[in-house]
């Protein structure tokens, strides 16, 4: 019996009778850009996540690179973020002509190290990103403290964390704005690209609305005040979305209990080391990533199996040869390492059964 890393066929077969007649109904209209259908969801998700607005956008991407500009982030700033994380985290930072400043991560959590944080703040910091991975939220008591006590813009990149919580706030809803991924990979995805940018701040939320079309003031078409980009969400992406929202809860609670059933059988071996999850989290496992020192051995072994696996992420990005004008060496971010290291993704989607989880299991222990 093979095991897939995540098999998107389920998902599409239970909810395809609901799909179908929102993805008809748009083709009728022909309104593929904007209009009330995307609107209907940037309004539901805010809701969701408990802001005050929503901006959809073509990718998380995009979401990231639109709050920096939101926030008029560029050339002689600083953001701090973490070297283990998807490129598009610094990349965006790069992008914009900033300078992102690395601090290493929690090695229980993989999410950035608070205690750390302080230490690399300058007077040219403008901007924390802390990194939701795998679906669990960073330490945002902490950060936002910290952002407080130092006059500093938070950008919450939650791209894996829909419905991830901290002390009952939802990811997107505690920083300055909130930055989502809808990769069809991801616990809320899309069938394509797109993203969402989250905020209580109604003049950033209007700026992102003139961002997300190069800038144009709508109130005063093909007048622009600042420089923007093409980061509209389709309307075809946002009515599957809005589908699939009303099931996020209930799946993320399925891959909670397939994560336990995973913990049940691992916690018994020394040499695998299962998610940590924080008491003050709902982790929503985007990723169910263990830790095995012997981790290649581990991945070929499954993959022989045919059972899908996968390393999130291989290389600290302070080591990528794209960023070494930013002087970081080996050694530099020594817990971002070893997890590099260390780390393999499991499968955990929603429709697994308990029969492949233990087939999993069995592959890995034997």
């Amino acid at each position: 019996m093979s095991v897939k890393l995540l098999d998107l066929t389920r998902q599409y077969k239970d909810l395809k009778s609901e799909l179908l007649p929102v993805v008809e109904s748009i083709m009728e209209t022909q309104m593929f850009v904007n209009g009330p259908v995307v609107q209907e969801f940037e309004q539901n998700f805010a809701k969701y996540c408990g802001t005050k607005f929503a901006v959809g956008c073509s990718s998380g991407t995009d979401a990231l690179i639109m709050s920096l500009i939101a926030l008029d982030i560029g050339p002689g700033d600083e953001v701090i973020t973490v070297p283990f994380t998807f490129f598009a985290t610094v990349e965006a930072i790069i992008r914009r002509g900033a300078t992102p400043v690395f601090v290493d991560i929690c090695e229980k959590t993989f999410n950035i190290d608070v205690s750390k944080i302080e230490d690399a703040i300058t007077d040219k910091t403008k901007a924390i990103i802390p990194v939701h991975l795998f679906g669990q939220c960073a330490d945002m008591d902490t950060i936002l403290d910290i952002a407080n006590r130092h006059d500093l813009s938070i950008i919450e990149d939650a791209a894996q964390a829909v419905g991830a919580a901290w002390n009952g706030r939802r990811a997107g809803s505690m920083g300055t704005l909130g930055c989502f991924s809808f990769f069809p990979a991801k616990n809320l995805g899309a069938f394509g690209d797109g993203g969402m940018v989250t905020t209580n701040d109604e003049a950033l939320y209007n700026k992102m609305l003139r961002t997300r079309q190069h800038g144009i003031d709508m109130r005063n078409p093909y007048h622009y005040d600042h420089i923007g980009g093409n980061f509209r969400l389709d309307a075809l992406q946002a009515g599957i979305l809005n589908v699939k929202l009303k099931y996020i809860d209930e799946w993320g609670n399925r891959r909670a209990n397939n994560a336990s059933f995973y913990n049940e059988h691992f916690n018994r071996f020394s040499n695998i080391v299962t998610p940590h999850n924080l008491a003050e989290c709902r982790h929503v496992y985007n990723q169910y990533v263990v830790r095995v020192k012997d981790r290649d051995s581990v991945r070929k072994r499954l993959t022989e199996k045919d059972i899908g696996c996968a390393v999130y992420y291989p290389y600290p990005i302070h080591t990528q040869p794209c960023v070494s004008y930013l002087g970081y060496t080996q050694g530099d971010f020594p817990i971002t390492e070893k997890a590099c290291k260390e780390v393999l993704a499991l499968p955990i989607f929603p429709e697994l059964t308990n029969d492949e989880i233990t087939r999993v299991i069995n592959t890995i222990i034997q």
